[in-house]
């Protein structure tokens, strides 16, 4: 049974920063690409990010302020979230990732997220 246990969430000003972490445990295999997706209250979920030995995703909207970490001996993940925003504020979850090409076409790939935890809020206010 998959496991993803994600903490670090809080309330922060805009402009602050966190640092969320995955601790997951139950795989079947030694590794899998592990990222964070997020939902705000009616929002559609929005993925954040994607880790997949060493090669990196993110959404345009947090280019440049988060970074996506991991510790493989530890089975944990991070998130560094950096010059936060009130509209980062969401719930954000901790899963497993993959990327999906579209055939027959020259199109960037779309993330999906398969496997999550409980969440951990993140609330960025004045």
């Amino acid at each position: 049974q998959v496991q993803l246990v994600e903490s670090g969430g809080g309330l922060v000003q805009p402009g602050g920063s966190l640092r969320l972490s995955c601790a997951a445990s139950g795989f079947t295999k030694d590794y899998y690409a592990i990222g964070w997706f997020r939902q705000a209250p009616g929002k559609e979920r929005e993925g954040v990010s994607c880790s997949n030995h060493g090669s990196t995703y993110y959404a345009d909207s947090v280019k440049g302020r988060f970074t996506i970490s991991r510790d493989n001996a530890k089975n944990t993940v991070y998130l560094q979230m950096n010059s936060l925003k009130p509209e980062d504020t969401a719930v954000y979850y901790c899963a497993t990732c993959r990327a999906e090409y579209n055939s027959g076409s020259d199109s960037p790939p779309t993330y999906e997220y398969d496997y999550w935890g409980q969440g951990t809020q993140v609330t960025v206010s004045s």
